[in-house]
């Protein structure tokens, strides 16, 4: 019996016969498509980090590995730099202006951080609720951080607190006068530490954020076990806050090493009296760009660095005992 043998020319109609499969493309062609697309979006990703690799080069990376060198070397920004190897580093544990300036500078992180992060906790808890006018307390209580470090804001500053400023006329009217706070070397630096303090926006911000997120029927519940206010700020604002204190509490430390505008405007560039706000990066400005020893200026900006990152690797070290985030059982 004769088979019947189906056709494998396209019928006149245009239609595939039932049957016959699509041709498909090879594997190879595939594979070539997709590499080289791949390659395109590669080099497209690079170009657009361009700028940012250059800028990192070039404005950052490049300067560090410069001044690293230099801090091995005696410069003065003139002549070519003479290596003496350690010797900047070694001089600096028996120069007593560097041992002054660390001791202030440590003074003012361990006073000025807490109060300013205590003064930014409490005013984002007044303003966590809903009330009137809500929108103008918080941007009125934000504002003083959007200035920043400003060289106006230190002048205004240094006239606030000096002689026959307006803050020691006022003490006077009530017998507390003292003739000034920026000449008075027992004083001088809390007029920085007061300064901080005001420009407290920028964590108060972040520490609102943290309370919206706590639930309300944590409070709800502790009310009905008879908690009072101050049994809820202890057992639930501050463990579910904790993660907010840390952070702040790493950056604003950070800040306070960093602090010299205001420094430098508040005491006219002199450190203050008797030294009392010679901070550490204003003393490393005197010795560069006023000495002229860059080299000594650039050892101590490194140990600055190895100073920062070793506070902040205890920060990080210690959280573990204070720190609880949620649903970490093992904390």
């Amino acid at each position: 019996m004769a088979q019947t043998q189906l056709s494998t020319e396209a019928p006149p109609d245009g239609r595939r016969p039932t049957g016959a499969k699509e041709a498909k493309p090879a594997s190879g062609a595939r594979r070539g498509s997709r590499s080289g697309s791949t390659s395109r979006d590669t080099l497209a990703g690079y170009l657009f980090l361009s700028p940012w690799c250059i800028g990192m080069l070039l404005l950052t990376l490049g300067p560090m590995l410069a001044s690293l060198y230099l801090s091995f070397t005696d410069y003065d920004l003139f002549t070519t730099p003479e290596w003496v190897g350690l010797e900047n580093y070694t001089t600096m544990f028996s120069d007593e202006r560097w041992l002054q300036s660390v001791r202030v500078t440590l003074g003012y992180v361990l006073i000025a951080t807490p109060l300013k992060l205590i003064a930014a906790l409490a005013v984002a808890m007044l303003l966590v609720r809903p009330r009137r006018g809500q929108g103008f307390y918080r941007s009125a209580f934000y504002a003083p951080s959007l200035i920043g470090a400003s060289v106006s804001i230190g002048i205004v500053w240094r006239a606030l607190f000096s002689d026959d400023g307006a803050v020691d006329s006022t003490l006077s009217l009530v017998g507390l006068g003292n003739d000034g706070w920026v000449g008075d070397p027992q004083l001088s630096l809390w007029v920085l530490v007061a300064l901080s303090m005001w420009q407290f926006g920028a964590p108060m911000v972040i520490f609102l954020a943290g309370l919206k997120q706590i639930p309300r029927d944590l409070y709800e519940a502790a009310s009905v076990d008879g908690a009072g206010w101050w049994r809820q700020f202890r057992s639930i604002t501050v463990p579910m806050l904790s993660p907010i204190v840390f952070f702040n509490l790493l950056l604003e430390t950070i800040h306070a090493f960093q602090v010299f505008t205001s420094a430098f405007v508040v005491s006219n560039g002199t450190g203050g009296p008797a030294g009392s706000t010679m901070f550490y990066t204003l003393y490393l400005y005197e010795r560069g760009f006023e000495d002229f020893r860059m080299g000594y200026a650039s050892a101590m900006a490194w140990m600055l660095l190895l100073g920062v990152g070793l506070v902040t690797l205890v920060l990080f070290r210690t959280s573990n005992a204070w720190v609880h985030y949620s649903g970490d059982e093992s904390r």
